[in-house]
């Protein structure tokens, strides 16, 4: 058996293709543009990157992109002050402030300080409590990626089982509540859990976000499951050069490829997803915030 590969930079295309199609109709029909801010505290080489990434595909779907980069020193009251001028901003409907954020500032603060309806990121509390209680809520963009993939895929998820590798509150438990939600049977597995491979050779539907490189190898899957492998990790290369480095995943690519029915490759798969679900995430916002439906197919 040769894996179907789940194409995420084909997926995420086709996502902010209808992102831009719905910001169209808001502008068109409404007069209203949804913006999207970020804000960037300190030179993080990898952050500065994915906000760079951020700004020019928030531009190139039509709606507002506004950046706030901040020192690495900047106090938490000034940061606070900033979060707060954004949540009364009219024109900004969805607000994502860059993690990790220098050590001197409190991440569970700062990200509870965003306005909930705002907040296109899915961390604030509220949100994970409405998510936890099946509620309208804002979606955390990895996990809503997946579940779009699966759901396309598979069109129906109802009654698989699905087994998540990773407890983490960015993509293991909000992923496992949007299958949940969705009427699967679900397990959260981890580093404590006996009898793993047991437990994943089990499921239909393999979700693997616990940041441990290549950890899930080729016996572990069932004939015929899918494998989402939201995992991304840095491994020295060097037949490309001294000091050069290749990504891989939390699964085996090749020995799970070999005995899965669908698999997402990294790079490629579950990576592009995140930001074309951010973008997705501010459409929504936009549409709630102004009493407007909502796009089909782009929230969970």
């Amino acid at each position: 058996m040769t894996a179907t590969r789940i194409d995420g930079k084909t997926f995420a295309a086709k996502v902010r293709g209808q992102v831009a199609e719905h910001v169209t109709r808001l502008k068109n029909d409404h007069a209203i543009t949804p913006g999207l801010a970020v804000v960037l505290v300190g030179e993080d080489p990898a952050s500065q990157v994915y906000v760079r990434s951020k700004g020019k595909m928030t531009v190139e779907v039509g709606m507002k992109s506004v950046e706030h980069k901040l020192d690495i020193n900047t106090p938490e009251a000034d940061l606070l002050a900033l979060i707060d001028q954004l949540n009364t901003d009219p024109e900004i409907h969805g607000i994502l402030v860059q993690l990790p954020l220098p050590k001197h500032l409190d991440e569970d603060l700062v990200i509870n300080a965003i306005d909930p309806a705002k907040d296109v990121d899915g961390f604030h509390i509220s949100n994970v409590g409405l998510l936890g209680t099946g509620q309208k809520s804002m979606v955390p963009c990895t996990p809503l990626g997946c579940l779009m993939m699966l759901r396309a895929h598979h069109g129906s998820i109802s009654g698989m089982d699905a087994v998540v590798i990773g407890r983490s509150n960015i993509v293991g438990k909000p992923m496992a509540q949007l299958l949940l939600n969705d009427s699967a049977t679900v397990t959260i597995a981890h580093s404590r859990t006996k009898d793993l491979a047991d437990v994943v050779r089990r499921a239909d539907i393999v979700i693997a976000a616990v940041g441990r490189p290549q950890m899930v190898p080729g016996d572990w899957i069932k004939p015929g499951a899918t494998v989402i492998d939201v995992g991304i990790n840095r491994l020295d290369a060097p037949e490309k050069g001294e000091g050069k480095t290749r990504l891989v995943g939390d699964v085996d690519f090749d020995s799970c490829a070999a005995v899965a029915g669908a698999i997402t490759p990294v790079p490629g798969g579950v990576g592009p997803m995140t930001i074309a679900c951010l973008l997705a995430n501010t459409v929504t916002a936009c549409c709630r915030a102004n009493g407007l439906a909502e796009p089909v197919g782009l929230t969970a």
